[in-house]
């Protein structure tokens, strides 16, 4: 979306009906809707989902719902009075929810609406997608075996076969940007997965659709120390990045993942690569958490979400944390607008 256009639609999917996704997200429509016109919100959340949370949520924001019959045209949703907050139903059948624990009618739930909220976006009906927290392990325990989590199934959905080279899980703070190289894998099979192509596939997608330098992590301590400490970062990750040079990307690396990341949040690199799911989120987490957006990047739509999972031990109670989801909302608008939140363009190492 230009900056300037139509005010845009963005879906918000309930994630695990039994986590603390319904809870921020009818908080953040509550406190936004009425206020806010740089965007419309539409929640796709189950009925029983929001009624758990009628006692332990305070306000008026169970009289202002309005539950859709079926997916509205933009015109219809934009008409609506700004106190009301449209819900579309994906399940659209009565039951109890239990906050706290997933059920295998929660892991439809929570499945339910993914599916809703990627038809809507994949049809033009909403111009971005945020998810609610899943429990994957619910959803494949009940429902699809081979969930693994939003960002492969969605790339599926939208018809993406390969990690690394069609889509990329990144997550965005203020003042920096990561993407990750393997995802939800073993420790032992994420650095299997570590070579050559992969690295140039994930620095061409990165280059492709956010641009900017991009620095890569080293997989050894001291990315290696010339062999001393491991032969990976010689031998599989810096010819990666001499063939990613070669085609006219702005990268470096390996660089010692012990003082990247903060080489990265004072301006060196605009991106890094990490290497397997937790040499990046840690690093993340440690410097935003609660402040990160998760941004599939790659998708021929555009969908973010929060950092943080279903926090069952606190659902139902009224007392979960607004302000990650307000957060991925600022992104995803940034987004839609053309912007990352930070990119210094081709910095390259001070």
């Amino acid at each position: 979306m230009k900056p300037g256009s139509d005010v845009p639609i963005v879906a918000l999917t309930q994630g695990e009906p039994a986590g603390i996704g319904p809870e921020i997200a009818i908080k953040l429509l509550a406190a936004e809707r009425a206020g806010d016109r740089r965007w419309y919100p539409m929640l796709v959340g189950e009925c029983a989902a929001l009624a758990a949370l009628r006692d332990s949520v305070p306000g008026d924001w169970w009289d202002r719902l309005f539950f859709l019959e079926g997916v509205p045209d933009k015109n219809q949703l934009k008409e609506l009075d700004r106190k009301q907050i449209p819900v579309l139903d994906p399940v659209g059948r009565k039951r109890t929810v239990q906050p706290g624990w997933s059920t295998p009618a929660d892991a439809a739930g929570a499945l339910a609406a993914l599916d809703a909220g990627i038809a809507m976006a994949r049809a033009g009906q909403v111009d971005a997608l945020i998810t609610g927290p899943v429990s994957k392990s619910s959803i494949a325990q009940h429902q699809r075996p081979d969930f693994r989590g939003h960002t492969d199934y969605l790339a599926s959905a939208c018809g993406l076969e390969r990690y690394g080279r069609d889509y990329l899980m990144t997550f965005l703070t203020t003042d920096m940007q990561v993407a990750l190289l393997t995802t939800h894998l073993p420790l032992t099979e994420a650095i299997a997965a570590v070579d050559q192509v992969s690295i140039v596939d994930a620095l061409e997608l990165v280059s492709q659709h956010a641009g900017g330098s991009i620095a890569v992590a080293g997989l050894n301590p001291h990315a290696g120390e010339d062999g001393l400490l491991g032969e990976e970062d010689e031998a599989i990750i810096a010819p990666a990045v001499a063939t990613a040079r070669a085609h006219g990307l702005d990268v470096y690396g390996p660089v010692s993942a012990d003082s990247l990341f903060s080489r990265a949040r004072r301006g060196e690199f605009d991106w890094v690569l990490a290497l397997y799911h937790d040499q990046g989120l840690i690093a993340v987490k440690t410097a935003a958490f609660g402040r990160t957006t998760n941004w599939t990047l790659g998708l021929p739509i555009l969908r973010t979400s929060v950092d943080h999972g279903t926090a069952f031990e606190i659902a139902g109670q009224g007392r979960a944390d607004v302000g990650p989801l307000r957060s991925v909302v600022e992104t995803t608008l940034r987004l839609l607008s053309g912007k990352l939140p930070s990119v210094r363009r081709g910095a390259g190492p001070l």
